[in-house]
């Protein structure tokens, strides 16, 4: 078998060597090179064409966001991101690298005990995110070339009640593909945004405080009690660690198992919508690895709620999208740059034929 190629982009020697002692473990996975900076990152990356890249945030010359930028734009490679930085403007640059296309964040090891179970994750999600496969996300700003044409349909005549909310879900690759979504509601924008995103701790911290400056509208981590109907047009994001629940119009808080490994859960917040408003919901289903957010898709789709996955052709990881679509839960399958206008012609007409 072909082992994994890793290039490992740390400016800490002795972490860089750490890194790459604890691959070298690993038989399926081969270190192809070694990088201090950004810029050698990049060079390195366009010269050896590696499986999977390492990044920390934190690099002389060129910092690793903006190593990412240029590797996701001109030789898309899947990017762990590997870093300590915990402070808001730090958190805010891998945010941003999230959004440029990195697919996951591990926190550096914190030299303990701990040691051998971050180890073992370590070389997981190598492998994990070796087998996905990346966009280029410069295209995809500018509209991703070779798409299928997008047949029509109407939206069953049993959903033409006016909508009161809107459910959103993703995972891996989410940041950005949030953003896409809610750059392109109008604002003010008739209904509240109800968010669950896959996204670890401690890195989730300052997520809702960045989304909300890509956007007009109001991002905030849900407080519990919250009152959804006195919020139009602005984002309620589960907060880290915590399921999402909505319940006679008000959000609420639990710490309740997990569903899928996940805490918070796109099925969990999906089925309460179902419950709560039925067809009058809208429901979509984003890019992510795993099936989070499939069955409950489903749920707001038999309630008569109006649903949408992500297609595969825009999805990072078509895992919980695809999920959904083997089981009948989507009315429409969209690519990411249909999904926004799509939802302001469901807010402002009911009644409205659109691209699925």
């Amino acid at each position: 078998m072909t082992p994994i190629r890793v290039l490992v982009v740390e400016d800490s020697v002795t972490v860089r060597r750490y890194l790459c002692e604890i691959l070298s473990t690993d038989r399926e996975i081969e270190v192809v090179g070694e990088a201090s900076d950004g810029k050698q990152a990049i060079q390195l990356c366009q010269s050896l064409r590696p499986d999977v890249v390492t990044m920390d945030m934190m690099l002389p010359v060129m910092t690793g966001l903006g190593a990412t930028e240029y590797i996701m734009a001109h030789c898309p490679t899947p990017i762990l991101i590997v870093s300590s930085s915990t402070n808001r403007g730090e958190l805010f640059k891998t945010y941003e690298a999230l959004a440029a296309g990195a697919v996951e964040i591990l926190e550096k090891p914190q030299g303990d005990e701990t040691d051998a179970v971050w180890e073992r994750r370590f070389l997981a999600t190598i492998k994990l995110i070796s087998r996905v496969r990346v966009i280029t996300h410069l295209r995809a700003r500018l509209g991703v070339l070779g798409r299928a044409p997008t047949a029509r349909m109407a939206e069953p005549a049993a959903t033409g009640r006016r909508r009161q909310v809107i459910a959103l879900g993703a995972s891996t690759g989410g940041p950005g593909a949030v953003v896409e979504i809610l750059r392109a509601l109008p604002s003010p924008f008739p209904l509240p945004v109800l968010l669950v995103l896959h996204i670890a701790e401690p890195f989730g911290a300052a997520f809702a405080d960045w989304l909300d400056g890509q956007t007009a509208h109001r991002v905030s981590y849900a407080r519990d009690g919250d009152l959804i109907c006195d919020r139009p047009g602005d984002v309620l994001m589960a907060p880290p660690d915590v399921h999402l629940v909505v319940r006679g119009g008000r959000v609420y808080l639990n710490n309740e198992k997990e569903r899928h490994s996940c805490r918070p859960s796109v099925d969990v917040l999906f089925e309460s919508v179902a419950r709560e408003y039925g067809p009058t919901a809208v429901a979509c289903l984003l890019t992510g690895m795993g099936r989070d957010g499939a069955a409950g898709l489903l749920e707001v789709r038999r309630a008569g709620g109006f649903t949408i996955a992500q297609d595969e052709a825009t999805s990072v990881v078509y895992g919980m999208p695809r999920e959904a679509v083997v089981l009948g839960a989507a009315d429409a399958v969209l690519p990411l740059h249909e999904i926004g206008p799509a939802l302001v012609t469901i807010a402002s007409h009911p009644k409205e034929v659109y691209g699925s």
